[in-house]
């Protein structure tokens, strides 16, 4: 089962008495397979002696690919474990924290740890009611039909649907030093937009850190955290198929509900600021290798071709910001803590009431939304 993962793969990681070997298949796009590697480095550093022996899978592409539909019946084939960043309701893909928690090197992004001060004293300098009445987005349009879309709801001359949509030059971002993409300083509206890209974004955390209200457009992929994120309590819903509309709505009301409002954008930076901090991130992976390393039925070996890896060799061995961020996400020592304990599993009853909870949540929304443009169109 673990082998037939092979076929997209970027590397094969096996952990052997707390020593970890790779075996690459594919470099991945840009340093994602290097910082996921960097990650799993520092969570050996931390809990010494305490992860298990695995033989896993990584594919460090977007998009999930071990559909269900592939596995219904017992004649079929089993699934492949495959590791990657994201998943949906379709596939079985297996959900682990993305790179970009070490630092994404490419655009300037740092350590999840320094940036999360960054982030908490970016949303101090100004009040939610100071900030701009103005939902905000700024990214990379082309990866995505969804995000092409986003852009007819910018305010213009002929229509406020009130957001502030820019498209994201990278190019550009590069040769002036990234000035004009510190996420810290881009929490100066009182909505910001959340929408994905060729899947999910890495954005998503950065945006819920902002004390500003997340617009969420409706998502199709999850990540190891999101699907503990409620509508009207950390997030306000976003139709994708009628994106302007349901922003101007949302900001609108936001508007005139100034304290529903600030509680729902508090509500997501407290998750995301004391929630997803690095301690957890890392209990998080503990958690899931130890329960992925039980299902194994043979004793893990070093493959032929894999070699060793070690922390202090790969940051002596990188180059400017990638060096820079593994020296700044490197794990010191060992934790004189265990991870945290695991609660119980969800009974059928709690999970169809956390879903429950969450359909009622976007239902309610949709039910505003719609007196609201009812309303809206009649005084027209």
């Amino acid at each position: 089962m673990v082998m037939s993962a092979r076929r997209t793969a970027n590397f094969r990681l096996v952990i052997l008495n707390g020593k970890a070997y790779v075996q690459t298949y594919h470099k991945s796009f840009q340093s994602r397979d290097t910082f996921t590697l960097w990650g799993i480095l520092q969570l050996l550093r931390r809990y010494p002696g305490k992860v298990p022996d695995l033989d896993l899978m990584f594919d460090c592409v977007d998009w999930p690919v071990i559909k269900k539909d592939a596995f219904l019946g017992p004649k079929y084939s089993a699934p492949p474990p495959l590791f990657r960043y994201c998943g949906n309701e379709s596939t079985y893909d297996i959900v682990f924290p993305d790179w970009s928690f070490w630092g994404w090197p490419e655009i300037n992004i740092k350590p999840w740890e320094a940036l999360l001060k960054d982030l908490k004293e970016g949303n101090w300098r100004s009040r939610w009611t100071e900030r701009e009445p103005y939902a905000y987005w700024k990214g990379n349009p082309s990866v995505a039909a969804t995000r092409m879309d986003l852009l007819k709801c910018n305010v213009s001359d002929k229509q406020d649907w009130g957001a502030h949509v820019y498209a994201q030059d990278w190019l550009k971002e590069q040769k002036e030093g990234y000035k004009q993409s510190d996420l810290a300083s881009q929490c100066a509206h009182r909505f910001k937009i959340y929408i994905e890209g060729s899947a999910w974004s890495v954005s998503e955390k950065y945006i819920l850190a902002c004390d500003s209200v997340t617009l969420l457009v409706k998502p199709q992929y999850y990540d190891f955290f999101t699907r503990s994120l409620m509508p009207l309590q950390h997030y306000w819903p976003i139709k994708d198929d009628d994106k302007c509309r349901s922003i101007k709505y949302a900001v609108d009301w936001g508007n005139s509900h100034h304290q529903e409002a600030q509680a729902i954008g508090k509500a997501a930076s407290s998750f995301i600021l004391d929630d997803l901090k690095m301690d957890y991130v890392y209990d998080y992976m503990f958690h899931l290798l130890s329960e992925y390393s039980k299902l194994l039925k043979y004793k893990p070996t070093v493959p032929k071709k894999a070699v060793e890896l070690c922390s202090e060799a790969m940051a002596c061995s990188s180059q400017g910001f990638e060096k820079k961020f593994m020296y700044d996400s490197l794990v010191k020592g060992p934790v004189f803590s265990n991870p945290c304990t695991m609660p119980p599993p969800y009974d059928p009853a709690s999970l169809h009431s956390v879903i429950e909870r969450k359909d009622s949540g976007i239902k309610q929304v949709e039910t505003w939304e719609k007196e609201y443009w009812q309303n809206h169109d009649k005084q027209m």
